[in-house]
């Protein structure tokens, strides 16, 4: 797979975990979010998709787009997989319903369009 394939494969599952997040937690409060632990164990999971993806995406890509904060959502990633126990459902939250909202667009213009063949 080219790097630019495998980018572009690595954007679209970033904006698809992004897009389940954000359904889930729109319109709910922050104690039944808390309250629900299969709700935020599934956001965990999406969290943790969303920046093993990241991972994926090329050096010169995240250097070109330095609007998307590359290291903090690989960083979320490190703790939500090794660090577990240390996890704080606020952060988990305002990632949730103040970040991803904020970044999912910039990913989403950085998909190239599909062509037809």
């Amino acid at each position: 797979m080219l790097p630019e394939e495998r980018d572009a494969a690595s954007l679209w599952d970033m904006c698809d975990a992004a897009r389940d997040i954000i359904s889930w937690v729109g319109g709910i409060s922050y104690d039944h979010f808390c309250e629900n632990e299969m709700l935020h164990s599934a956001v965990e999971r999406k969290l943790e998709v969303f920046g093993e993806a990241a991972t994926r995406i090329s050096a010169e890509m995240q250097d070109a787009h330095p609007e998307i904060p590359w290291k903090d959502i690989k960083g979320v990633r490190l703790i939500l997989a090794h660090k577990y126990g240390d996890i704080d459902l606020g952060v988990i939250w305002e990632a949730a319903i103040k970040e991803l909202p904020d970044i999912l667009p910039k990913l989403e213009a950085l998909i190239p369009p599909v062509e037809d063949q």
